[in-house]
């Protein structure tokens, strides 16, 4: 539960903070796969890393699924009501690596999960955030804290040797409101970038990805955009990929 807690204490800061992202999917010709959504806060380490070693804080590299976690707070969570069960029910598939050492001056976050088919990780760094939801004592069950609801999602697809990514604003009177809050964060965001990583079962023949950059054998795409940016403007990454036959 400790790990879990200290996630949620640095969550706040990594989404206030300059924000490296990475959206790395692996896809296989079957549709099935793994993403996952990756921040390097070596950056944000270099300028609190001497603080937070005066903590003692020893270094951490590990695992928390939140499948088990919310299996042991089975019980308790089925106290909460529906919309706060449904929030944590939405982490269930999703593991999270945590490296932090403050003397190396690293930290990584990944949230990571296999799928069978794309679709099933929908909406992936929306639960990155979500996971700020698990913030209590190692001896209750999760109290989510009151979160806002998400004011865009993101969709996936692939069929037909043809992918896409497609990011919609659900809620536009709340997508605004999130507008007009970052603009005190603009300073901190400022060089934040958010990269997608897609690798595919073959060459992709084209892409509506104008500035991507391609590995040797043409299966990995690469498309980095800038952070900020892509909060004012999430269709920023939407994208379509046609593979090869």
């Amino acid at each position: 539960m400790r790990k879990i807690q200290m996630f949620v204490g640095l969550l706040a800061i990594v989404l206030v903070s300059s924000c490296n992202f990475t959206e790395e999917i692996h896809l296989q010709e079957d549709g099935s796969g793994k993403l996952s959504i990756k921040f390097d806060g070596s950056d944000m380490m270099e300028m609190g890393g001497e603080e937070l070693a005066k903590t003692n804080e020893k270094a951490v590299d590990s695992i928390v699924s939140f499948k088990e976690f919310l299996e042991e707070h089975k019980d308790s969570i089925a106290q909460l009501p529906p919309e706060d069960q449904a929030k944590l029910k939405r982490l269930e598939p999703f593991n999270l690596r945590m490296v932090m050492d403050p003397e190396k001056k690293e930290m990584l976050f990944d949230l990571f999960s296999d799928f069978k088919d794309i679709s099933e990780v929908n909406n992936a760094f929306n639960t990155f955030q979500e996971a700020s939801l698990l913030g209590p004592s190692s001896q209750q069950a999760p109290a989510p804290m009151p979160a806002s609801e998400q004011a865009t999602e993101v969709y996936y697809s692939f069929a037909k040797n043809k992918f896409t990514r497609t990011a919609k604003i659900v809620d536009e009177a709340l997508f605004q409101k999130q507008l007009d809050s970052m603009q005190g964060a603009e300073m901190f965001l400022s060089g934040s970038s958010y990269t997608l990583k897609y690798h595919f079962p073959k060459k992709v023949k084209s892409t509506t990805a104008e500035g991507a950059t391609f590995s040797a054998d043409g299966k990995t795409m690469i498309y980095q955009v800038d952070f900020l940016d892509l909060m004012k403007n999430p269709a920023l990454l939407d994208l379509e990929v046609e593979l090869e036959k």
